[in-house]
């Protein structure tokens, strides 16, 4: 019996060292499975390795089709898109413009000032019987003249000083009447008429001319100056010039002409009050306002040629002095042909109005008897040569002239811009190997700007007889370069840098500075 016994308990696995059939029971060796903790079937069927994720598959790009583009063109997200930047361009071009209006009302510019039509023009200071040959009548004078009206008005002239109509030293006891047998009352009422007909104005001179007279027939003569000078304004004259030594020039005299001028005057068509100024200071007036014009020498009066120093030190005075009254420009003094032209460009840049004086190179007349043959059998060349010489002189003349007068009417800065002196301290050594420091000192350079807004003209003049190599201690704030507008050879074209400009003998330039890449 108790072998059985153990036999049995061999059978049943309580032996030692035989795991029990249901060990799992007892929970050893159990591996629970995922989300089955302690479950009985959890620790066969957990696997012991949990095998790594496989990676999705990587989708290539690939470029969308024309169908598929004009689907997703189509719907609303694009057309959002576009919407906005429509939007946005709109925005920053509107922002742009209004700050571009902003910077042109706030940033300071000049403010032009009306000018008179005296301001604007050119005179012409002009005696009528200039036109006539020594065998023709001086009435001719003035026929001549009335046909040489349009003439004049294509150079740029803007009014004309009509001198030598009246008798100088002798009281004027008529003024309707000329004198000296220039013309008849008739032919100088035509040349008024023709005249205002063209756009040129006449101011008749006085200068010189008696218009005062005894002091016991005062008031009679100025009773018939009076009325003198309401028939010439009525006959369209624009204005009347005197001599600053006459007797007319009086506050009592200018206060009379001013009222008798005052009747006939508008706001389109002012009469002025020209003074020639014959002394170095004008006598002074209480009441400037009675003059208008006042028509002062470059040069003083010599009769001798000045030399180029002494038009040097002319010019470099004349161009430190400040004006009170309008100024207008003339010659004066005798100068050599070389200088008259430089002294031109000087007279046609300067704040104020040339009065220019009449000169035989702009009379087209002269230009035509120049075409007039030898006689037959004589030889030509020299004469041909010597014609063809004046021909190309007179033709620069008139070319330097007209590019003067046009260039002064359609620039602001050379109409009213500010005035600035330039002093170089130039002694720049002259470039000609034939000075020496035996010779006397050649004249400096002079130049000058006329400045409107950021627009500036530099004009420089050479008056010495050596070439000149431009060497300044330059205005940092300044350009460095410009474009040629004129000069006195009318040779220069196109742009230059102002560190290797030479200047030639005697010669003038006007230049039109600008930026650096730039032509304004």
């Amino acid at each position: 019996m108790g072998r059985k016994n153990t036999g049995g308990a061999e059978e049943t696995g309580n032996t030692p060292g035989r795991m029990p059939l249901n060990a799992g029971d007892t929970g050893y060796g159990s591996v629970p499975g995922p989300g089955l903790t302690g479950s009985v079937g959890a620790s066969e069927s957990a696997p012991l390795l949990i095998p790594a994720e496989e990676p999705e598959p990587v989708r290539r790009w690939q470029p969308m089709s024309k169908e598929e583009l004009e689907v997703a063109a189509g719907g609303p997200g694009w057309r959002r898109v576009r919407c906005y930047l429509v939007l946005l361009f709109w925005l920053a071009w509107v922002a742009m413009l209004a700050t571009s209006i902003a910077i042109i009302v706030v940033s300071p510019r000049p403010v032009a000032t009306q000018l008179k039509w005296w301001q604007k023009s050119v005179f012409y200071q002009i005696q009528p019987d200039l036109f006539t040959d020594k065998q023709s009548e001086k009435s001719e004078g003035i026929i001549a003249l009335c046909e040489q009206i349009p003439y004049l008005k294509s150079l740029g002239i803007g009014a004309l000083i009509l001198e030598g109509l009246f008798d100088k030293g002798e009281p004027a006891l008529n003024l309707t009447a000329a004198g000296g047998g220039v013309g008849t009352l008739p032919q100088i009422q035509h040349l008024v008429a023709e005249s205002n007909k063209a756009g040129v104005k006449v101011v008749l001179d006085f200068c010189k001319v008696d218009l005062i007279g005894p002091q016991d027939e005062a008031t009679n003569l100025s009773t018939t100056v009076r009325h003198g000078l309401r028939f010439w304004v009525q006959q369209g004259v624009a204005g009347f010039a005197i001599c600053d030594t006459d007797a007319a020039y009086s506050e009592k005299t200018l206060l009379e002409w001013r009222g008798v001028l005052r009747e006939f005057s508008s706001q389109e068509e002012e009469r002025v009050i020209v003074v020639k100024q014959t002394k170095d200071t004008l006598p002074p007036l209480n009441n400037s306002t009675l003059v208008d014009v006042v028509v002062r020498s470059i040069l003083p009066p010599s009769n001798q040629v000045l030399t180029a120093q002494e038009v040097a030190d002319a010019i470099e005075k004349n161009l430190q002095t400040k004006e009170d009254i309008w100024p207008s420009w003339t010659i004066g003094g005798k100068v050599s042909p070389d200088l008259e032209k430089l002294l031109l460009v000087l007279m046609m840049t300067l704040p104020g109005s040339p009065a220019v004086q009449y000169d035989k190179d702009l009379d087209p007349r002269q230009n035509v008897s120049l075409k007039v043959s030898p006689p037959p059998g004589e030889n030509n060349t020299p004469s041909d040569s010597h014609s063809d010489k004046e021909k190309k002189k007179k033709h620069l003349a008139v070319a330097l002239f007209t590019s003067l007068s046009h260039s002064r009417a359609r620039e602001e800065a050379l109409l009213y811009g500010s005035f600035t002196f330039l002093p170089f301290n130039s002694s720049s050594n002259a470039v000609s190997s034939d000075f020496s420091s035996d010779s006397p000192p050649t004249p400096p350079l002079l130049a000058y700007l006329r400045s409107w807004g950021c627009v500036h003209f530099l004009i420089i003049l050479n008056v010495g007889p050596e070439s000149r190599v431009l060497d300044p201690a330059w205005d940092t704030k300044l350009p460095k370069a410009g474009v040629f507008v004129t000069s006195t050879g009318l040779d220069r074209l196109g742009t230059t840098a102002l560190d290797s400009l030479e200047l030639q003998p005697h010669e003038a330039i006007v230049i039109k500075l600008f930026e650096a890449g730039s032509y304004s």
